[in-house]
């Protein structure tokens, strides 16, 4: 639960916490690290829970180390973005230009001008 009793925490913020605290860190880090490292205080079955349906997901990896297993994150914040933006569109069912037009549209003029640069890149 949060500070207000019967308030839930947003849905993805604990494992938002969890990844902000691979991303921090330079080695891969035990589940009681990972524990120590976050800002909500979880009990440690709760962190466990987290990273093994972060691996299932494929976000995180492990591997054997100390007594049991060590984290890392397999993708930096903007790999795991980019991932969910392509997997929203290969859910398109249709004509996914209508999706990519709508898209665009709601870019701010900075960002379509960036993307628009980044496509042009591309095809030189």
């Amino acid at each position: 639960m949060t500070d207000v009793e019967g308030e839930r925490r947003p849905a993805g913020e604990l494992e938002a916490g969890v990844l902000a605290a691979l991303w921090a860190a330079d080695v891969p880090l035990s589940a009681a690290q990972v524990r120590a490292a976050i800002s909500q205080d979880l009990a440690r079955t709760t962190v466990a829970t987290l990273l093994g349906r972060l691996c299932e997901k494929g976000v995180v990896g492990r591997r054997p180390g100390g007594r049991g297993f060590v984290y890392f994150a397999v993708q930096d914040a903007h790999g795991l973005t980019a991932g969910r933006m392509h997997r929203e569109l290969d859910r398109v069912d249709g004509d996914r230009s209508v999706v990519l037009a709508r898209f665009v549209e709601g870019l701010d003029p900075g960002d379509e001008a960036e993307l628009r640069r980044l496509l042009g890149e591309g095809r030189e």
